[in-house]
């Protein structure tokens, strides 16, 4: 069966009208693109979305091929050629983003290219695909970025500020309280003494007074030691020393701390950040955990300080993970986070939990303050 040349000439020109349907429809630019054996490029086809996307006509851009590496913006110039390279050596998909100068409109705008390699004879590869703006998308990332730098910030001054208040108070609760207490002990005292002969009723008085008082003597140390423990003047591994042997005494668990240097050089808001998390973390063995033994091993590393916290209990679940209330995993991350370290949650050998932290040495807060600053910048852009 033979077909006339005027019905193929009609049949050509069907898929035309169809692919170019499709293309005009096609959010971005649709374009053929080849790198040749001797390093020039060309683009043998371009779709009418060149001018709207590039600032150029297909036109211009099909006399020139160049101009398009020289729209890319100079810091992100390198990491387009090597995609490109990368792909044309693999023969892999080409996915790359960056930002480009438009001319026409004096403006910077974000844009995605995703096409697929051909090898051609002679050395050459073309490659299909679409390019797209996606300018409004990126400057949404780079603001939620922003916000969550902000945030983090926000958190990091927050705990600080937190924890000036926390000493403020212990400080006054052990002078102030501590003193009158031991002043009204004295006084009972050399009451008690004056009464040596008096009425077993009223030596009886005194000695609940006595007795009393050294309750709530030993109720002000405690709760002073709650809000700020004093051994944290001396360290970090000083304090956590004394906070693993007191958990020990107070939930009868077999506890263990282990420390590669005596300082591990933090400063004092992220060696009370992570004094915290490992007070949050032991609270969680004692209240949940089921466990006989618990253990405290905090290392200085050579650009990092680890530490991890880990039981033989029955371990943590994903559901547990996952509570509306479980404000007491949040807030460690999130103290975590605020040092500009990361916290990871993992099943211990042979049963129980192990909480890790990994946290930067160097000036965390700088990080995050130059985080803000690196997207408010670019969003400027």
């Amino acid at each position: 069966m033979s077909v006339d040349h005027p019905t193929l000439l009609a049949e050509l020109e069907q898929v035309r009208a169809r692919f170019a349907a499709i293309v005009s429809n096609t959010p971005g630019l649709v374009y053929q693109f080849v790198l040749h054996a001797d390093g020039t490029v060309s683009f043998p086809y371009l779709s009418e979305g060149c001018l709207a996307l590039l600032g150029l006509t297909a036109a211009e851009l099909h006399a020139q091929p160049q101009r398009f590496l020289a729209l890319i913006l100079e810091d992100d110039r390198q990491s387009y050629l090597d995609a490109m390279r990368a792909s044309a050596n693999a023969l892999w998909s080409w996915n790359w983003e960056g930002r480009i100068w438009v001319d026409a409109w004096k403006d910077v705008k974000w844009i995605n290219l995703r096409c697929t390699p051909h090898a051609l004879d002679g050395g050459a590869v073309r490659w299909d695909g679409i390019m797209t703006n996606i300018t409004d998308s990126k400057l949404e990332q780079l603001e939620v970025r922003h916000s969550r730098a902000r945030l983090a910030e926000l958190s990091a001054h927050t705990d600080r500020v937190k924890e000036q208040e926390r000493t403020r108070i212990a400080r006054e609760i052990h002078d102030e309280l501590g003193g009158n207490l031991t002043a009204i002990k004295m006084a009972v005292a050399m009451l008690a003494a004056r009464l040596e002969q008096a009425e077993p009723a009223l030596r009886e008085k005194t000695d609940y007074v006595d007795a009393l008082v050294d309750r709530t003597i030993d109720a002000v140390h405690r709760i002073a030691l709650d809000l700020r423990p004093a051994l944290l003047d001396l360290g970090l591994v000083a304090a956590l020393e004394w906070q693993v042997r007191e958990f020990g005494k107070q939930t009868g668990i077999a506890s263990s701390f282990s420390a590669n240097h005596r300082d591990v050089g933090l400063d004092d808001d992220q060696a009370t950040a992570l004094f915290r998390i490992a007070q949050e973390a032991l609270t969680n063995i004692a209240k949940h955990a089921h466990a006989s033994k618990a253990s405290v091993k905090l290392a200085r590393l050579r650009h990092h300080v680890s530490l991890k916290i880990s039981d033989n209990g029955g371990g943590i679940r994903a559901a547990d993970r996952a509570k509306a209330d479980s404000f007491g995993l949040r807030g460690m991350a999130e103290r975590a986070r605020a040092l500009g370290g990361t916290l990871t949650l993992s099943h211990a050998s042979g049963g129980g939990t192990v909480v890790a932290i990994k946290i930067k040495r160097d000036t965390v807060r700088d990080s995050l303050i130059a985080a803000a600053a690196d997207a408010t910048i670019a969003e400027e852009k």
